[in-house]
């Protein structure tokens, strides 16, 4: 029973970090607004960019990609943690690395979720491929690597992050199918990468209609809310 509860627990530790609404508090603490009501109606760096500038978006981008990463470190320190504890081991059914490895995969699930859905906006939030790169790269930084390589290729190329980071998935897809990687860490990354394609589904109907924004290009203005 301590062993499902301390696993319940860690999970939740690891959904509460990726829910830090980042974007959001930038827009209240800098504009005063609610940047959900701007732009894409994203709290991602992107809409930071396009709505606050590029010095917020890069804040948040950093902050987003860290907490990513923090809840991968997190998870694998926990878990660690729990079994050294005689009423912390999993069953002897499960093998204790195994687990760690499916703990840690699922805990990089729980951040993406608590980005997207967090629970402190309503369940609300971004797309959560800055999040999801500091899970990758924390978890398998040669998957990561590859992936913001990717990203920025896509970037320097066609000026549009949204495309960028669809690109990004799919590479950190075809590398954790290539490299020699745990099979939870595999499921994970494919699952979060396909994740992250269809939250960006209203961005892929742009890029088909040529209306998509690119980087640099900002929205008005907004002013404070009342």
């Amino acid at each position: 029973m301590i062993f499902w509860l301390a696993s319940a627990m860690g999970l939740a530790i690891a959904y509460l970090l990726g829910s830090v609404p980042t974007g959001y508090l930038a827009g209240k603490l800098l504009k005063g607004i609610d940047i959900r009501k701007h732009g894409s109606k994203s709290t991602g760096a992107t809409n930071v960019l396009r709505i606050l500038g590029k010095w917020p978006a890069l804040a948040v981008l950093l902050v987003d990609v860290l907490k990513g990463a923090a809840a991968i470190l997190c998870a694998r320190w926990f878990f660690g943690w729990v079994f050294t504890f005689p009423s912390g081991t999993p069953p002897a059914a499960l093998d204790q690395q195994v687990w760690i490895d499916w703990a840690v995969c699922l805990a990089g699930l729980a951040a993406l979720l608590g980005h997207a859905l967090s629970i402190w906006l309503n369940f609300t939030g971004g797309k959560s491929a800055a999040t999801g790169l500091g899970v990758l790269l924390a978890m398998s930084w040669p998957v990561g690597l590859g992936a913001a390589i990717a990203f920025a290729v896509a970037l320097t190329l066609s000026r549009i992050v949204s495309l960028g980071s669809m690109l990004a998935a799919l590479a950190a897809i075809v590398l954790v199918c290539i490299l020699d990687q745990p099979l939870p860490y595999r499921l994970l990354v494919i699952a979060g990468g396909i994740y992250v394609i269809v939250r960006h589904r209203t961005n892929i109907q742009r890029l088909l209609a040529g209306t998509e924004p690119r980087f640099g290009q900002f929205s008005p203005e907004p002013r404070a809310e009342a």
